[in-house]
């Protein structure tokens, strides 16, 4: 019988791993994402506030159907 496989990377601390570098949702460039980047998932201060202040703007929204209407919809109870 074999012994059951490990999945790469799950042996080391997560500190220790090794970083992965993605694009910041921002701006677009690279960013590394490792615990030790504060502004992860974001390159920088600057595109994580920018990224706040869109959403205090609400420049990001989730849009409804058209002709939706809030009082509409159906009410469920809480349990």
């Amino acid at each position: 019988m074999t012994a059951p496989r490990k999945r790469r990377g799950t042996d080391a601390a997560p500190s220790e791993q090794a970083a992965r570098t993605v694009r910041c949702p921002a701006c677009g460039g690279p960013s590394r994402y490792a615990a030790d980047n504060a502004y992860r998932p974001f390159c920088s201060e600057r595109c994580k506030m920018f990224d706040l202040g869109a959403w205090a703007s609400e420049s990001f929204r989730v849009e409804t159907p058209p002709g939706g209407d809030e009082d509409s919809l159906p009410i469920e109870p809480l349990q």
